[in-house]
């Protein structure tokens, strides 16, 4: 008999940690049960001829928001084709509301409800090995005769009995690593399933520690922690933090979500003594409104999480992702953008903007109503208005995540953005107009290319006429263009004045530009606002002399000039551009920097950059 795991993936690097588990609990069965992952940028068309062409005795589903809809399709046309074949769902998304998905789903059998690794082995006897009963396997509701039978939910598991899935790494190839030491949440979100599962179970530190291990010697690039709340256990929490750090080979990296308000002295001191790039956390701080995260029942300290975090960024050794939800309760447009200011001045490596998702089985599902809350009523059940921000709104914001992705997220624009602050008074606004201007020219409906955001930015800046126009000031003595005219005398002096000024900010802006371009990569070729290498005498005098590359490039010792040029670049500048870019208006004179692109922040991935004294 031939059973098939099947999964669609949000994107290919994503690997199915559910499916994979449930084959490892029914190993005794595992020649029989094939794994099947696909995407959900592929083809239903071709999804479905693939599984068809497994000619399989059941299929099984994993269903999450993000691909019930293509689920729901291929199971009503796989049972067209074949209406003698079993089709089960499984997971978060059809285990509350369980009997409505079979209501409107006639060819599928039964759905697994929860954790199903107990459910599915019994399925696997069942099916597979001829014996016992449907109707005594808990955890399942299912047709039989026409009517709906409920089994009622299973006891949470003893995740001790839950099998090591990666023992065969070929099937992970290219592929992030999934994998969970804890299950269950001891706080009660009302947005969160996980608030659902009341038992924090933790997975025993011997088994743990052998895993870990398996992943270090294995040089794998990434592994996901899955666990809620990855902290909410002090003791386990450090012992593994303890384990990682001590058997590191400078490969493996650990990403936890985590409460940073929870961190006390202890865990911030071990956490600042990792190898920069062994692990990131990801933190959710949802709001910075009292009101609503009251509200949601959760449970935040936020003058504890910004003193973590501060303290996280002080070593600079570990990446940072900070979450926002927008359209919870209690919060409009203008108490989110305080929530996002509040959150930008901690300095993440990394700010998401996401969007409340109104998921079956959460309170806010049940309290929705009285919110006000309007949201899709397919998949991903996204929030589009609520009694505190509009439908207009949520666009607006919608914009701003966009912007933030493309020029903060992304590192490729960290010293444009951080001088182009100065001319708004909150960040947030900074990202507003950006996005007011992607919507106005029409570039938000268009995929552009990593250079074309460049001469974008480019085109805002001289569009707003910051600087002469802008509503904040670098400097206490800048005007505005309103106020030089409301002035009696030397208008048209003080008006040229302005426009210099203007121009001023778009030729530092292209400094800032070119200088983030190189931190990223040696360009081929330059874009065409670029100013003509500055000191090219010098830049190229700097290869040839061995003193020089002694001192500035110790590490590329033995290497040819064309070697040393192509990892490496030098940028002549008339300004120091950093601090230029720190205080919003030029400072200081000539510099050459020199971008080594072999080595590079762990963080960011910028190359290292080094100021080179010019000589006269």
């Amino acid at each position: 008999m031939k059973i098939v795991l099947a999964a669609i993936n949000a994107k290919y690097i994503h690997a199915n940690l559910a499916i994979y588990s449930l084959r490892a609990f029914s190993n005794e069965y595992k020649e029989q049960i094939q794994i099947k992952e696909y995407t959900i940028n592929q083809y239903t068309e071709d999804i479905l001829a693939d599984l068809y062409k497994e000619q399989a005795d059941m299929v099984a589903f994993s269903c999450y928001i993000w691909n019930m809809g293509m689920v729901e399709e291929l199971a009503e046309l796989l049972h067209q084709l074949r209406p003698e074949m079993p089709i089960w769902f499984g997971g978060p998304e059809v285990s509350y509301d369980a009997a409505e998905c079979l209501q409107r789903n006639h060819g599928v059998t039964g759905i697994l409800r929860g954790e199903g690794e107990e459910s599915f082995h019994e399925l696997m006897q069942y099916y597979i090995g001829g014996s016992g009963k449907l109707q005594d396997i808990r955890g399942i509701i299912y047709r039989e005769g026409g009517l709906l039978v409920d089994n009622g939910w299973r006891e949470v598991m003893d995740l001790n009995k839950v099998p090591f899935v990666y023992e065969e790494m070929e099937d992970f190839k290219n592929k992030i690593i999934y994998y969970e030491t804890s299950r269950g949440c001891p706080f009660s979100c009302s947005y969160c399933l996980s608030s659902v599962d009341k038992k924090v179970r933790l997975r025993d530190m011997s088994l743990v520690e052998k895993e870990l291990q398996f992943f270090i010697n294995h040089e794998v690039p990434q592994v996901k922690f899955v666990d809620r709340t990855f902290n909410c256990n002090k003791k386990h929490a450090m012992a593994i933090w303890r384990y990682i750090k001590a058997h590191d080979k400078g490969i493996t990296n650990f990403h936890f979500e985590i409460g940073a308000d929870l961190l006390d002295d202890e865990e911030l001191e071990i956490l600042s003594d990792m190898r920069p790039g062994l692990i990131q956390l990801e933190i959710g701080v949802q709001s910075t409104n009292d009101a609503t995260i009251q509200e949601v029942s959760r449970t935040m300290r936020l003058d504890r999480l910004a003193r973590a975090v501060d303290r996280v960024n002080a070593g600079h050794n570990i990446h940072q992702h900070l979450d926002l939800i927008a359209g919870l309760p209690y919060e409009d447009y203008h108490r989110f953008k305080q929530s996002f200011n509040d959150v930008y001045r901690m300095r993440p490596e990394q700010l998401q903007l996401g969007f409340l998702k109104v998921l079956k089985g959460s309170r806010m599902h049940v309290m929705a109503e009285q919110y006000g809350i309007v949201y899709r009523r397919k998949a991903p059940y996204e929030v589009l208005k609520t009694d505190w921000m509009s439908y207009a709104d949520i666009l607006k914001l919608k914009g701003v995540e966009e912007m933030v992705e493309v020029y903060y997220n992304s590192h490729q624009f960290d010293l444009s953005v951080t001088y182009l602050m100065h001319f708004y008074q909150e960040p947030f606004d900074f990202f507003e107009d950006l996005a007011e201007f992607y919507e106005a020219t029409g570039f938000g409906k268009v995929q552009h290319g990593r250079m074309q955001r460049y001469d974008i930015l480019l085109r805002f800046v001289q569009q707003r006429h910051l600087g002469a126009e802008s509503r904040v000031y670098p400097c206490q003595e800048c005007e505005t263009a309103a106020d030089v005219q409301a002035e009696s005398g030397a208008e048209n002096s003080k008006l040229d004045k302005l426009a210099a000024r203007e121009s001023e900010v778009s030729e530092i802006l292209k400094f800032t530009m070119l200088y983030d371009l190189y931190a990223r990569e040696n360009l081929k070729s330059r874009p065409e606002w670029a100013q003509e290498i500055l000191y090219r005498p010098f830049c190229e005098d700097f290869y040839r002399d061995e003193t020089l590359t002694r001192q500035y490039l110790p590490s590329y010792s033995g290497c040819t000039l064309r070697q040393m040029k192509r990892m490496t670049h030098m940028e002549g500048f008339v300004m120091d551009i950093a601090e230029t870019a720190k205080a919003g208006y030029r400072i200081g004179g000539p510099e050459a920097l020199l971008f080594d692109y072999k080595e590079r922040d762990p963080l960011t991935y910028a190359a290292k950059i080094v100021k080179v004294s010019i000589k006269s």
